[in-house]
């Protein structure tokens, strides 16, 4: 703490002797002319006039950050017309006038009462006047002058981050740039070294070094690996007073990172890799991987395998796994143990990207061997064909041995294989196999007209291992035999007219033969030999598988023979040919003087001498013309039969039936016929429902039913009120039949409610409660009446 007092008044005395000269300058820049001037030449002989000066500083500046027992002198302010009795008042305005300084009004002298940051506030701008004390009266006009804070060295340096990040590449050059730190000083630059700073590194020596006037980040070694140290943490110092000794300072932290180049080449870590594959391992499956490792990263790490080299590149290949920086070593062809039993392999790893500033380090790739064993797989039987075709003829003996199939065991052990038939690809058991050769024989005679291919499946399996079995597709060809005589081609009908011409053709055929062509045409056609001299047709071999059959007479006639048979013989081309007699029907036919065909039947012969056939299709219109007015009359007579109500189809209890006389009530029993009001489909006992489908019939109870021509009403409805209530096929509603007016002789008169409702009725309605249950309703609408106009 002495020390720091010491050294803070060492600076005051510093400060006052540095302005002592600069006071003097002030003193005469401000001076003021004065009525007691003297004259100075100026250019050219002008006479100057020079004030003497009324105002007199003897300081004017403030050091920052006293902290002194007593307020600090700034200066004094004194007037010439000041005595010194006192009566000269000064006043003090202006920055900070009456807080941060105060004058004595009749001294003139001006204290800092409070401690002065420069940094916060360089200057003050203040006004001075002198006044007499007595009346206020300025004495001198105002004179504005400035206190200066003078700056001391009171803050250290600051870097503008307090951590900086780089990237700088490996294997650079000494003296390569990083990166600039920059650190700012609140100091006064313009006075002394206060805001003078120099940096220095203090820790990251002796890798890096820094500027001491730019702060800029320099590499100092040579061929720095990232491989063996990544990142560097360097401190960096600025220090103000420009370095000396006593001067403050600020530090900063570097995070330094080399960044990767492509200076390393792959290198297998072993010389050898050994690697193994089962013989059932199909192409395409992964036997192994192998790996170079390469200590760059990103781009200039990446790999690619080959394989420049070996007896198994035609076996296998290899592919590089992006994401694992591996070669995958994958099977390209199916191996066999027994053929060859280890590969090997020369492959080689390669950088993908190479950085030319670097290749004199070497190449940058590296070979290594793999051998490759393959592992004995216990396979399935191996047939000797992939396929086998045999043929048998067709009508062979049972067991005639068709051929014979074979396969191994491929495995070291060669066990015995076992036959047999896909019974699936054989339902018809036409074959069977020996078990233990594979000779195939047919069980029974073959045809090759309905099967000229049989393709069958062959099974092996080893013996001791049933799990082990392998397939062979066996085609089986019938080959054919002369078994099948030629015959027609179609069922053919031959016709001849009676005007016939000698050697005239009638027909062409043809034959068709099941066999195979080499059994089959040529077709040889001819007449037996017990008919060769037939009088009345002969038959000409085209020599193209076809015959023409031709007339060798004229005149034939129906009357006496209108169907002929001709037998022809039709051998094949076969070894031993084949052949069959067919025979072909010939008729007799009418024709027109141009050959067309007009009748073939006998019995139209003998109709043609009496009528025409003009003359029948006449009369046979005749007939149909007839029965077609009979049919129409029948059944124009039959639709005015019909009646008008169809009461199979319709119910009449929903239907109101009006007449234009409504009877004379119960006087008049013959007006109408009560049966009007029954329901036809009523009276075989069962009332349908016309709304829904019943569940059940309803059969109603013998012995209520009245005659359907009774005219007794009482009856009749009393019957229908009990077969309502007993049927539960009823509709859910009743049917009311309304007629206008019932008859003079009516004792209960009109039972309409349509009239009675607009007249004032003084008819007495109390009789409706005598007629029983069935008219309360009617009572208690009309027979109550005065027993409400009582209650009203």
């Amino acid at each position: 703490m002495k020390e720091d007092n010491c050294l803070h008044a060492a600076l005051i005395c510093l400060g006052m002797l540095y302005y002592s000269h600069a006071i003097t300058t002030e003193k005469l820049n401000h001076a003021r002319p004065s009525l007691h001037g003297h004259h100075e030449k100026g250019k050219e002989g002008q006479v100057l006039h020079r004030s003497k000066r009324g105002w007199v500083w003897n300081q004017f500046f403030v050091i920052e950050e006293y902290t002194g027992p007593d307020p600090v002198l700034v200066g004094r302010l004194h007037s010439d017309i000041d005595s010194g009795d006192g009566n000269i008042k000064y006043i003090l305005s202006g920055e900070g006038a009456g807080i941060i300084f105060v004058i004595d009004d009749k001294s003139g002298n001006i204290h800092a009462t409070k401690t002065l940051d420069r940094e916060e506030r360089a200057q003050y701008t203040l006004t001075a006047q002198a006044v007499d004390r007595n009346t206020n009266r300025p004495l001198e006009p105002p004179s504005e002058f400035i206190v200066k804070v003078q700056d001391i060295n009171d803050n250290p340096p600051e870097f503008l981050h307090e951590n900086y990040h780089a990237n700088v590449p490996e294997r650079s050059n000494v003296g390569t740039s990083v990166i600039q730190v920059t650190a700012s000083d609140a100091d006064d630059p313009t006075y002394g070294n206060s805001a003078k700073l120099v940096y220095s590194i203090l820790e990251g020596q002796p890798y890096f070094s820094v500027e001491a006037q730019t702060g800029i980040i320099r590499t100092a070694l040579p061929n720095m690996d990232r491989e063996a140290k990544e990142e560097y943490h360097v401190v960096i110092q600025a220090k103000d007073m420009g370095g000396h000794m006593g001067g403050l300072s600020g530090t900063t932290k570097v995070t330094i990172t080399l960044t990767d180049v492509n200076d390393n080449p792959p290198k297998f870590p072993q010389s050898v890799y050994q690697m193994s594959v089962s013989e059932a391992a199909v192409p395409g499956e992964e036997v192994g991987r192998v790996k170079a490792k390469d200590p760059d990263i990103g781009e200039n790490g990446l790999v690619a395998y080959s394989i420049i080299d070996g007896d198994g590149m035609d076996m296998f290949e290899i592919t590089t796994d992006y994401e694992t920086q591996e070669g995958v070593v994958k099977l390209k062809k199916l191996l066999d143990f027994e053929t060859k039993k280890s590969y090997s392999l020369k492959v080689e790893a390669a950088n993908v990207h190479i950085d030319p500033k670097f290749i004199s380090n070497g190449p940058f790739k590296d070979t290594v061997t793999v051998k490759i064993s393959v592992e004995d797989a216990d396979e399935p039987p191996v047939f000797l064909k992939p396929s086998y075709i045999f043929e048998v003829q067709e009508n062979a003996a049972s067991g005639t041995v068709v051929g014979k199939v074979h396969a191994k065991d491929p495995d070291a052990a060669n066990s015995a294989i076992r036959y047999s038939i896909d019974r699936h690809t054989d339902l018809e058991r036409y074959f069977i196999i020996n078990a233990e050769d594979g000779n195939i024989k047919t069980i029974k005679a073959l045809d090759r007209e309905e099967m000229a291919w049989h393709n069958i499946s062959v099974f092996a399996v080893e013996v001791h291992k049933q799990h082990q079995e392998a397939k062979v597709p066996v085609a089986i060809k019938v080959v054919d035999v002369n078994d099948n005589a030629p015959k027609f081609a179609a069922a053919y009908e031959a016709f001849v007219c009676e005007n016939a011409q000698s050697n005239q053709q009638f027909i062409t055929i043809s034959a068709d033969d099941k066999d195979d062509s080499a059994n089959g045409p040529r077709f040889i056609f001819s007449l037996p030999p017990e008919i060769i001299q037939n009088r009345n047709f002969t038959l000409r071999d085209n020599r193209d598988n076809t015959a023409s059959v031709l007339v060798r007479r004229e005149g034939f006639s129906r009357q006496k023979q209108d169907l002929y048979l001709l037998p022809i013989v039709i051998s094949d081309g076969g070894l031993p040919p084949l052949s069959s007699t067919n025979t072909l029907t010939i008729r007799v036919c009418g024709c027109d003087s141009n050959g067309s065909l007009l009748s073939c039947n006998a019995e139209a012969y003998v109709l043609n001498a009496g009528l025409s056939t003009g003359a029948l299709i006449a009369i046979l219109a005749c007939i149909v013309i007839l029965l077609v007015i009979v049919v129409l009359f029948v059944t124009l007579k039959r639709q005015k039969k019909e009646p008008l109500i169809v009461f199979e189809e319709e119910d009449v209890r929903e239907n109101i039936i009006t007449y234009d006389d409504e009877g004379g009530g119960e006087e008049d029993t013959e007006a109408f016929d009560i049966a009007t009001l029954q329901n036809p489909d009523g009276i075989n006992g069962f009332i349908p429902r016309k709304d829904i489908k019943p569940e059940y019939q309803y059969m109603p109870r013998p012995g209520l039913r009245p005659a359907p021509n009774s005219v007794d009403v009482d009856d009749f409805i009393n019957t229908r009120i009990q077969e309502a209530d007993n049927d539960p096929t009823a509709p859910p509603y009743d049917s009311i039949q309304i007629y206008g007016y019932e008859g003079r002789g009516s004792v209960a008169g009109s039972l309409s409610s349509l009239e009675s409702a607009t007249t004032d009725s003084d008819l007495d309605y109390d009789y409706l409660q005598n007629w029983g249950p069935r008219f309360k309703k009617l009572a208690d609408l009309y027979g109550s009446k005065d027993t409400f106009d009582d209650d009203s």
